[in-house]
Formats: C-alpha cells, structure tokens, sequence
C-alpha cells in the first residue's frame, strides 16, 4: 500500500515566520483513498484563521489546489498538495523510483 502526504504551501498573505510548508495530514492507501484525503483537507485546512469568514478552493491539478481563507482581519492563500512517497532510504523493501 502506498504512503502519502498532503502538504500545505503558503503562497500569500501568511507572515514570513509562518511560511514554511507543512504535513495537513499523511496516510496510508490508495491513490483514490489520497485523493479524497486531498479534497477533505481543502474543506478543513483553516492555518492559523480561526473561523473562516469564506473559503474559496481552486483546482489546479488532480493532485493539487489553492485554498483561499478569508478571516475577520486577513486572507491567507495556500496550495495544498498530494505527494505519494516513492523512496524511503529506512525501508529497502518499498523499492525506490527515483
């Protein structure tokens, strides 16, 4: 069974101490299994927006969306992402594709 993460990348409107990438969640399963994880991580994913006025989710690829939060005082962009891990240098029997 595959592993997968999906990632959330800030892209605007998010402070410079807050903008690295992060895990929203990670499993293990099937690439429909992932995908479905992608989308409810889009209609979940609130960063540091306690309560989101509007959320706005753009589909950019089968494996990739842009996530708009509007809050009380600021809106913050961000691109959440599948990734499938394809080597793990822990787990010699996974195989490697790269």
């Amino acid at each position: 069974m595959a592993r997968w993460i999906v990632l959330a990348i800030p892209v605007d409107g998010v402070a410079e101490a807050s903008r690295d990438a992060r895990t929203v969640t990670e499993l293990e399963g099937t690439a429909e299994e992932a995908a479905a994880a992608l989308v409810h991580s889009t209609r979940t994913f609130d960063h540091t927006i306690r309560k989101a006025r509007r959320r706005e989710v753009f589909q950019c690829s089968e494996r990739s969306y842009y996530v708009r939060l509007h809050g009380l005082v600021n809106t913050t962009g961000h691109l959440l992402q599948l990734a499938e891990l394809v080597h793990d240098s822990r787990s010699p029997e996974r195989g490697s594709r790269g």
